[in-house]
Protein backbone atom coordinates (compact mmCIF):
# COMPACT_ATOMS: atom_id res chain seq x y z
CA UNK A 1 0.00 0.00 0.00
CA UNK A 2 1.43 3.48 -0.92
CA UNK A 3 1.28 5.76 2.36
CA UNK A 4 3.05 9.56 2.90
CA UNK A 5 5.11 10.09 6.00
CA UNK A 6 5.27 13.84 7.00
CA UNK A 7 8.39 14.95 9.17
CA UNK A 8 8.70 18.34 11.03
CA UNK A 9 10.73 19.82 13.72
CA UNK A 10 13.65 21.64 15.01
CA UNK A 11 16.59 21.46 12.15
CA UNK A 12 19.29 18.71 13.01
CA UNK A 13 21.91 16.73 11.71
CA UNK A 14 20.73 12.95 10.48
CA UNK A 15 17.05 13.80 10.55
CA UNK A 16 16.58 12.26 6.69
CA UNK A 17 19.15 9.75 7.76
CA UNK A 18 17.22 8.14 11.03
CA UNK A 19 13.91 8.41 8.85
CA UNK A 20 14.69 6.62 6.11
CA UNK A 21 16.88 3.78 8.45
CA UNK A 22 13.87 3.44 10.21
CA UNK A 23 11.95 2.67 7.34
CA UNK A 24 14.28 0.47 5.88
CA UNK A 25 14.12 -2.15 9.01
CA UNK A 26 10.62 -2.61 8.68
CA UNK A 27 11.17 -3.28 4.62
CA UNK A 28 9.21 -0.16 3.57
CA UNK A 29 10.50 1.32 0.09
CA UNK A 30 11.07 4.99 0.11
CA UNK A 31 9.61 6.06 -3.74
CA UNK A 32 9.92 9.88 -3.49
CA UNK A 33 11.14 12.27 -0.70
CA UNK A 34 10.88 15.92 -0.89
CA UNK A 35 12.56 18.21 1.82
CA UNK A 36 13.33 21.87 3.01
CA UNK A 37 14.12 23.62 6.00
CA UNK A 38 12.76 26.70 6.49
CA UNK A 39 13.87 29.32 9.22
CA UNK A 40 15.59 26.46 11.02
CA UNK A 41 12.86 23.99 10.79
CA UNK A 42 12.58 20.96 8.68
CA UNK A 43 10.09 19.17 6.79
CA UNK A 44 9.77 16.27 4.45
CA UNK A 45 7.77 14.92 2.77
CA UNK A 46 7.97 11.05 1.73
CA UNK A 47 6.23 8.84 -0.53
CA UNK A 48 5.96 5.05 0.22
CA UNK A 49 5.60 1.33 -0.05
CA UNK A 50 4.53 -0.18 2.69
CA UNK A 51 2.98 -3.61 0.98
CA UNK A 52 6.41 -5.64 1.77
CA UNK A 53 6.61 -4.09 5.01
CA UNK A 54 7.56 -6.42 8.37
CA UNK A 55 5.11 -4.83 10.61
CA UNK A 56 0.90 -4.32 10.09
CA UNK A 57 0.66 -0.80 9.03
CA UNK A 58 -0.93 0.52 12.40
CA UNK A 59 2.46 -0.87 14.38
CA UNK A 60 4.35 1.00 11.79
CA UNK A 61 2.16 4.01 12.45
CA UNK A 62 3.17 3.24 16.25
CA UNK A 63 6.84 3.43 15.43
CA UNK A 64 7.61 6.02 13.55
CA UNK A 65 5.76 8.56 16.67
CA UNK A 66 7.69 6.91 18.40
CA UNK A 67 10.67 7.38 16.58
CA UNK A 68 9.56 10.78 16.52
CA UNK A 69 9.32 11.84 20.10
CA UNK A 70 12.56 10.38 20.69
CA UNK A 71 14.17 12.41 18.13
CA UNK A 72 12.30 15.82 19.01
CA UNK A 73 10.27 15.83 15.29
CA UNK A 74 6.52 15.19 14.73
CA UNK A 75 6.54 11.94 12.20
CA UNK A 76 3.21 11.00 11.23
CA UNK A 77 2.30 8.16 8.56
CA UNK A 78 -0.83 7.82 6.59
CA UNK A 79 -2.39 5.95 3.78
CA UNK A 80 -2.20 7.62 0.47
CA UNK A 81 -5.98 7.75 -0.34
CA UNK A 82 -6.75 9.25 3.07
CA UNK A 83 -4.18 11.72 2.69
CA UNK A 84 -5.01 12.59 -0.90
CA UNK A 85 -9.01 12.63 0.38
CA UNK A 86 -8.08 14.79 3.41
CA UNK A 87 -5.79 17.30 1.03
CA UNK A 88 -8.15 17.68 -1.56
CA UNK A 89 -10.09 21.14 -2.42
Amino acid sequence: MKAIVTVVGKDKVGIIAAVCTELAKYNVNVLDISQTVMQGYFTMMMAVDTSAGKVAFGELVRLLEQKGKEMGLSIRLQREDIFEAMHRV
